[in-house]
């Protein structure tokens, strides 16, 4: 009965240490609002003012569009749309039983990684997203939270998987969510019947797709949530774990985020020369997301190990301001598309 009956102390141990934002759901904010900032101070090095004219064709002031699109980014974390079944039940919920108080442990979190550390996954991307049974070195949340989902399955609608007991399908993740991120790639429900060996889509997927709806449509909202693709600059998020001390990272950079000038402009500017801008009438954004992701793997692993405030003051002023830079290539090419 490993669906109705968990030991308490891992699901303490859980609910008080799972991450689900990667960045602070305010730091994603944050970032997207000091990169507009950053376009608003050096028009001559981005696209501000076709941004501007295009955001004041629309309808909105400049502080309207910039909190628009950083309430989109910050968003994505609340989402509603993953949801994970007992094996022996066959009841599905989108988060821990007893995380669901805090907000903090959705399973739709598990969308936002981008694994460096095993490369290509059996969908065809070249960098997979969280998969467990891929981990180098598993940490204790990682370890905790298969233990809790052990052959727990995705779920696939009504009338697909169930459990021992029966089918408590509530959203059809598998069809709707994971087909969102599979972005051509190729996936079965097979992959999805056993927790520890979910394969996950990479959240460059997940900014794409939504990346595609802003160029179909132009909205704030699509555009934000594209942007919550900057998680792709938290190290833990291309070391693929949940532990490694990931939660009291992401606390950190949010406390510290003023007092360590973690947004400086001009390491946003020399960040800048990092990313290869996107070509006018760019469809796909994933070669830029992916340098973002390449930077964190390469510059990141010191958060893993240390929680000395010198190590995450010297990783942070590295990958805020990359964060911010990348949010500025990808305005730079929205602003093309708003101003059509």
């Amino acid at each position: 009965m490993k669906a109705v009956f968990k030991l308490l102390p891992a699901a303490l141990a859980l609910a008080a240490c799972l991450p689900a934002h990667a960045w602070n759901t305010e730091t994603h904010r944050r970032i997207v609002l000091d990169a507009v900032q950053f376009m608003k101070t050096h028009p001559d090095q981005t696209r501000y003012a076709q941004l501007l004219a295009g955001v004041t064709k629309a309808g909105y002031t400049m502080d309207q569009f910039a909190q628009a699109i950083g309430q989109g980014a910050h968003d994505v974390d609340y989402f509603e749309d993953t949801y994970i079944c007992g094996a022996t039940s066959g009841n599905c919920q989108g988060a821990p039983v007893w995380g669901l108080a805090s907000g903090l442990a959705r399973y739709t979190s598990f969308w936002h990684f981008q694994n460096h550390t095993a490369g290509a996954d059996v969908h065809g991307n070249a960098f997979g997203g969280y998969n467990y049974g891929k981990l180098n070195d598993p940490g204790d949340i990682d370890t905790l939270a298969a233990t809790w989902l052990l052959n727990d399955y995705l779920d696939d609608g009504a009338g697909g998987s169930g459990g021992w007991f029966g089918d408590g399908s509530k959203y059809n993740t598998y069809g709707v969510t994971e087909a969102r991120y599979r972005q051509g790639g190729y996936s079965s429900v097979k992959m999805y019947q056993d927790y520890q060996n979910f394969p996950w889509q990479p959240i460059d997927n997940l900014g794409q797709y939504y990346w595609s709806r802003f160029l179909q449509a132009p909205s704030a909202q699509a555009l934000g949530f594209a942007l919550h693709t900057t998680d792709l600059l938290q190290p833990h998020h291309t070391f693929n774990t949940l532990a490694h001390n990931h939660s009291g990272w992401e606390g950190w950079v949010w406390d510290y985020y003023d007092s360590e000038a973690l947004g400086d402009a001009a390491l946003v500017q020399a960040a800048l020369a990092d990313f290869t801008p996107l070509a006018s009438g760019a469809a796909d954004i994933r070669p830029l997301l992916t340098q973002g992701g390449t930077y964190s793997y390469k510059y990141g692993a010191a958060v893993l190990s240390s929680t000395d405030h010198a190590v995450r003051k010297a990783v942070a002023r590295k990958t805020i301001p990359h964060a911010i830079a990348m949010v500025v290539r990808i305005l730079d090419r929205a602003a093309e598309r708003l101003a059509q």
